[in-house]
């Protein structure tokens, strides 16, 4: 069986934003940034959407326009951060090993800005309520990286394999925010997200190079 050539890929010019889109997008930031803003200074049960609706400068309705729930509106911030994580693995060359590309995206990422507000989000929703949706974001996050790795892997590739693949590079990563909150809690300054950023590099080598100790 005989294949084409590849064709080279057109550069493409993004389309310009539109001010709709710009605006629908500074109403989504101004509500979860009032939701963190109250769960930095109050338990869960403490505020109401009704609150965090009229610290935004919005509607009840249009709260729930953007978000299911307070608790989805605080997981937004680390949905941002994993999609843009999956942005840079998927523009990674095809040929690339998909665990070394894996690397590369979580290093790619790294806005000292970004990582901290994620860590964060990470110390601040230990409650059970608050992690199940984190959680979700993490699952998504797992359900793109195999099509990702679908995309990237031989086409017979088999979907044990992949889901296996998948579930480890997730799982180490999830791992490592988990071993870094036990030892540095609600510490964001420069050496605890340093260590982090160790902490994730680390893991995705445990889990190219394999566990043999």
């Amino acid at each position: 069986m005989t294949h084409s050539a590849a064709v080279p890929a057109q550069a493409t010019v993004p389309a310009p934003t539109s001010r709709r889109e710009l605006n629908k997008a500074a109403t989504r930031e101004a509500i979860a940034g009032a939701t963190l803003a109250f769960l930095r200074a109050k338990s869960l049960s403490e505020f109401t959407v009704d609150d965090v609706a009229a610290a935004a400068g919005v509607s009840r309705r249009t709260f729930f326009n953007y978000f299911s729930s307070v608790e989805a509106a605080v997981a937004s911030f680390t949905q941002n951060y994993l999609d843009t994580v999956i942005a840079e693995l998927e523009s990674r060359p095809a040929d690339e090993p998909i665990l070394e590309s894996a690397g590369h995206a979580l290093s790619a990422v790294d806005s000292a800005a970004d990582l901290a507000m994620l860590a964060e989000t990470f110390a601040l929703t230990q409650d059970p309520q608050l992690g199940r949706f984190q959680l979700q974001a993490w699952e998504e996050c797992s359900s793109k990286i195999a099509d990702v790795a679908r995309h990237r892997l031989p086409p017979a590739t088999d979907e044990l394999y992949i889901q296996a693949l998948v579930g480890a590079v997730v799982g180490s990563c999830k791992a490592a925010f988990g071993v870094w909150f036990q030892e540095h809690g609600s510490d964001i300054s420069p050496a605890s997200l340093a260590h982090l950023r160790e902490l994730l590099g680390t893991t995705i080598s445990l889990v190219r190079n394999g566990f043999n100790n």
